[in-house]
């Protein structure tokens, strides 16, 4: 009974060493979105320093360089962005904030993908069907479209108009 009774609370204290970290969101750098693409721009936000005022935060590794993280009025968090270069390998990178009082450092982690699951691609350009637009890009074309149009509507014009005075096709 002893045996047992000291096994769930060694577990019991392992989740609460670990648990105030995560629930409370004092003692993490949280980073949105949490997956990106090279160019794309993460936004950092840790509750950590309180209200003692701004940190500066580390994200030499994916190649970004240091970003400032400003107080806000929310809950005593500090926000900061930064862009990942262009150039940056896909991996996860180790993205760091220190308080500017204190020694206070949180870190969060930021995986770069080669495309980002949460962007949505768009199309751009025309699709080759074969059929052509109404516009094309060259103007003679469109032009020589427009001429035989009106020709078939002047002969089907013409022919309807034989046809309703009653001289036959």
């Amino acid at each position: 009974m002893r045996r047992t009774a000291r096994l769930l609370a060694g577990t019991a204290l392992a989740v609460a060493t670990a648990a105030p970290a995560h629930a409370a969101g004092t003692g993490r750098l949280d980073l949105y979105p949490t997956t990106v693409a090279p160019g794309g721009r993460v936004t950092v936000n840790t509750a950590a320093c309180g209200d003692t005022g701004p940190a500066t935060g580390d994200a030499g590794a994916v190649g970004a360089g240091t970003f400032m993280l400003a107080p806000t009025a929310h809950e005593g968090e500090a926000i900061g962005q930064f862009r990942v270069p262009p150039g940056a390998q896909p991996g996860t990178y180790e993205i760091v904030a220190r308080c500017a009082e204190g020694d206070r450092q949180v870190a969060g982690d930021l995986v770069v993908a080669l495309s980002a699951v949460h962007q949505q691609v768009l199309p751009r350009g025309s699709v080759k069907t074969g059929v052509g637009g109404g516009l094309g890009p060259d103007p003679v074309q469109t032009a020589a479209g427009v001429a035989a149009l009106a020709v078939a509507a002047a002969g089907g014009t013409w022919l309807l108009h034989r046809r309703a005075r009653g001289d036959g096709i």
